[in-house]
């Protein structure tokens, strides 16, 4: 009986310690919601806007080359442009288009898959409302995005970039360059969403779902 009482006191004072664990909330980056085992090195991203662009004049204008497509003057003179800022940055240019298709699958496939290890955790991670739904001028449901007027002004973000949230109380709309705190339990969890436009509505894909406990102004 002793012992048994002891045991009992000792599973007593362990309670909170677990209640508080159970409780504890995890901060996430939105790198966080990516597999790391899709984490790759992708050379594309070390390259400037300025660099990018040269690359795709050289790319268009070889399948030009290759399609045996007339090309007119002035896109040889962009080419050639093009080819000499690139080799004066040293851009390693045949190998980069070399393997442009091999990275565009590895960004397919890394921007579809969900962190399947954040399922049911307890978190907070800040973000854009994107609203979908109102009531009594509250927003209600939103896509939350991780930057200003993601699928607005800009393709939309990859679907394990997107949150689906509802939230029935709701939260005052105060624009989509207002960011917000989102905290309560993300779960896995695919769907699609209408999105309207200024020209139109468009269906956007999501991997993730909440159902959240607060949504409050960034600070």
């Amino acid at each position: 009986m002793k012992y048994r009482l002891i045991f009992l006191l000792a599973i007593l004072m362990l309670l909170p310690g677990l209640q508080a664990g159970a409780d504890e909330v995890r901060e996430l980056s939105w790198d966080d919601l990516i597999p790391a085992e899709l984490d790759f090195d992708d050379p594309f991203e070390k390259l400037t806007d300025a660099q990018l662009y040269n690359l795709g004049t050289v790319a268009l204008y070889r399948e030009k080359q290759a399609s045996k497509e007339e090309i007119t003057d002035p896109s040889k003179d962009y080419y050639e442009e093009a080819m000499a800022e690139l080799k004066a940055d040293n851009i390693d240019i045949d190998g980069l288009l070399a393997i442009r298709e091999e990275i565009t699958e590895k960004r397919r496939a890394r921007g579809q898959k969900a962190n399947a290890e954040l399922n049911g955790e307890n978190i907070r991670i800040p973000g854009y409302l994107l609203p979908l739904e109102f009531e009594d001028r509250k927003v209600v449901e939103f896509l939350l995005v991780p930057w200003v007027g993601a699928c607005i002004h800009t393709p939309p973000p990859p679907a394990n970039q997107l949150v689906h949230v509802r939230y029935p109380q709701g939260v005052e709309f105060e624009g989509l360059y207002a960011p917000v705190w989102v905290k309560g339990r993300i779960e896995v969890q695919r769907s699609v969403q209408g999105v309207r436009y200024v020209d139109g509505d468009a269906s956007v894909e999501t991997s993730y779902f909440m159902q959240p406990a607060l949504v409050k102004p960034y600070r």
